[in-house]
């Protein structure tokens, strides 16, 4: 008798045991586990045993079954990945990954199988949902998911609203550009619309970590955070109400299918974080480029010059521009097809060739979604009439579109992307997404994808107030968040003291010209279209355009060297052999760094700063044996240092 009591200790233990599953990163550091308890599927995150996550649920709602209750576990099997490949539009151009993985499947009371799938490498978890086909059950709709966050009750936060559906300028948000609060308590966050990815957050003194997602295409909706409720954060799928209540919240799967990929960024330091490529690690190209895409810089004259500026001889000065600051491109906005027409764009387009410079055009890509008015206009949204636009763009030797006025994150709005995308690459052409969601792995899945905006970008500087007053603000935020996980199109640098064609009042510009060079190399896209207007030939010390001539949209690698979020930030990256450090401070008072960087140890640079007066100055210096520098950085100020 008390061997059988024994043995059936023995058989609930080992049950309760196989309940769980553990995941540990390459070095040993990060961990995840994963258990069924009560029916349900949690999972909880610790970094040098230290709780980032605490045990939070996992699961799906699909029309064919719920996963988030009555569950029960059936195995788990683990393996390991380790690859390399190469991507020159991202902030590192060769990268190594490893991570081990975990596959945690359960059953449903229906006895239908769902898994959740875990890679986890030194610093970063992606994890998405496996949804095999069910006999003959061949497709289902995914209506909602509980995947949570539960930070410890201390934790701080730094996030972006989710904007009104249908709001706006012409009802077209959301688009991913809202003001961000930075280091405040979690109990702040009730916005009902949640908060867009990424979401960055301090974990009491244990850390940081970083939310986002990768890996949507066509084939599901992109998601974001809920507000706090709870005790934690959920992820949320789009807001009924979005693209003017057309289109299915939630996603249309054919079986088997998967989400795309969550990933949790973690680290004790903000180093992680900032040099993430998580990102890009878990997804592959979706198809072959059509040729080799040339990035670079772009003049721009719509950002300080607007509407008005959209006429032949406008655009003829704006060429000049680009052709004087060797810039390898011109865009040219909204309008152009009523102000100058398709006709005499082919003679445009024709004498930016004759000055080396190449063009990249404006679109609106609303045809049924909101009331943006500018054209052109419903030659994006429809296949056959695209194609034929696009056929016409690449006979008159266009190279790029930016491509307007998205709004929403349903299944219905990524397959557009993912169609202008694939029909583009078939014409050789380049896209930008502007007034447009995150890019979600995009980088690397659509290799003629080249940036978005997703962000309080520039053209807020233009238009408000508070985004001049924020502006260094929100600088010091971006390589933390937004652009850690992604591409961003920013359209910056700014060389006029107001920010208007006449520069003479109105739309002071508050930030110091150091401020706008070092925003060259702190904001990551392979293709930038710089603020710059003619005036700026005349008007500019010719070291400070110089730089702008030479300096690289792409980077073999990045590092964080020093910073905070909302404060200020220090990050170095290298193009070639080319190292360009660059900083720039958004406090009030001056900041007096000491900066170690060994790649540069004794030998010599030059550095770009200025003094508590706005005057800039070049200096060459030299590095000391240990590589250390210091620099003070002005306050709405920056600094850039090269070798």
């Amino acid at each position: 008798m008390k061997k059988l009591i024994v043995l059936c200790c023995l058989l609930i233990s080992s049950a309760m045991i196989s309940q769980n599953a553990e995941v540990v990163s390459p070095d040993g550091k990060l961990k995840v586990n994963v258990s069924v308890d009560n029916g349900k599927i949690l999972y909880s995150v610790a970094y040098n045993n230290k709780v980032m996550i605490e045990n939070s649920p996992l699961g799906l709602v699909t029309n064919e079954g719920d996963f988030t209750e009555n569950m029960s576990f059936i195995e788990s099997t683990t393996n390991k990945v380790d690859k390399s490949y190469t991507q020159e539009k991202i902030k590192q151009s060769s990268i190594t990954y490893k991570a081990n993985t975990l596959k945690f499947t359960v059953t449903n009371k229906d006895k239908k199988q769902l898994s959740v799938a875990f890679q986890v490498s030194n610093n970063d978890i992606a994890f998405r949902y496996e949804i095999p086909s069910w006999g003959e059950t061949m497709s289902c709709v995914v209506e909602k998911e509980v995947t949570g966050y539960k930070f410890p009750s201390t934790t701080t936060t730094f996030l972006s609203s989710m904007m009104n559906p249908m709001s706006g300028f012409a009802r077209t948000a959301p688009s991913y550009e809202s003001t961000y609060t930075a280091d405040v308590a979690m109990s702040t966050n009730t916005d009902k619309n949640g908060y867009v990815f990424p979401g960055l957050f301090r974990v009491e003194n244990n850390g940081w970590v970083l939310l986002s997602e990768t890996g949507v295409s066509s084939l599901y909706n992109a998601s974001h955070l809920s507000n706090y409720n709870n005790g934690m954060y959920n992820v949320e799928y789009p807001d009924v109400k979005t693209n003017n209540g057309f289109g299915s919240v939630g996603a249309q799967v054919g079986l088997p299918g998967m989400t795309p990929w969550r990933t949790i960024t973690v680290g004790e330091t903000l180093k992680p974080i900032v040099e993430t490529t998580i990102s890009y690690d878990v997804v592959e190209p979706l198809y072959e480029a059509s040729q080799d895409f040339k990035y670079g810089r772009g003049s721009w004259s719509w950002i300080v010059w607007q509407d008005e500026s959209m006429n032949y001889e406008d655009q003829v000065k704006y060429i000049d521009l680009a052709a004087a600051m060797n810039f390898e491109y011109i865009l040219i906005d909204a309008w152009w097809d009523k102000n100058i027409g398709y006709d005499r764009m082919k003679e445009l387009i024709q004498y930016a060739k004759s000055k080396g410079v190449d063009v990249f055009l404006w679109y609106n890509s609303n045809g049924i979604v909101n009331d943006a008015f500018q054209t052109p206009k419903d030659k994006m949204n429809t296949s056959i009439v695209r194609k034929r636009e696009m056929k016409w763009l690449k006979e008159v030797g266009v190279k790029g579109l930016k491509v307007d006025f998205f709004g929403g994150d349903k299944q219905e709005t990524m397959r557009l992307y993912e169609e202008i995308l694939s029909d583009a690459n078939d014409y050789g052409l380049m896209i930008i997404f502007h007034g447009a969601t995150l890019p979600r792995g995009w980088e690397r899945m659509y290799p003629n994808f080249v940036g978005s905006e997703a962000v309080i970008a520039s053209e807020m500087l233009i238009f408000t107030q508070d985004a001049r007053n924020k502006e260094s603000f929100y600088a010091s935020l971006h390589p933390f968040i937004r652009n850690s996980v992604a591409s961003m199109e920013y359209g910056g640098v700014f060389l006029n003291k107001y920010l208007n064609k006449g520069n003479t009042k109105g739309q002071e510009r508050l930030t110091t010209n150091i401020f706008q060079l070092a925003t060259s190399v702190l904001y990551q896209n392979s293709l930038q279209m710089f603020g710059l207007t003619p005036n700026n030939l005349e008007d500019t010390p010719a070291y400070q355009l110089d730089f702008l001539r030479n300096v690289p949209t792409t980077w073999d690698e990045t590092v964080f060297l020093d910073g905070y979020p909302g404060k200020y930030v220090v990050l170095a990256r290298r193009h070639g052999d080319n190292w360009y450090i660059a900083g720039i401070n958004a406090e009030k008072t001056a900041k007096n760094l000491k900066l170690k960087f060994p790649m540069l140890a004794d030998g010599k640079a030059k550095i770009y700063n200025d003094d508590k007066n706005k005057n800039a100055s070049l200096e060459d210096i030299k590095i000391s044996k240990k590589g250390e520098i210091s620099i003070t950085i002005q306050p709405n100020g920056g600094f850039v240092l090269t070798n």
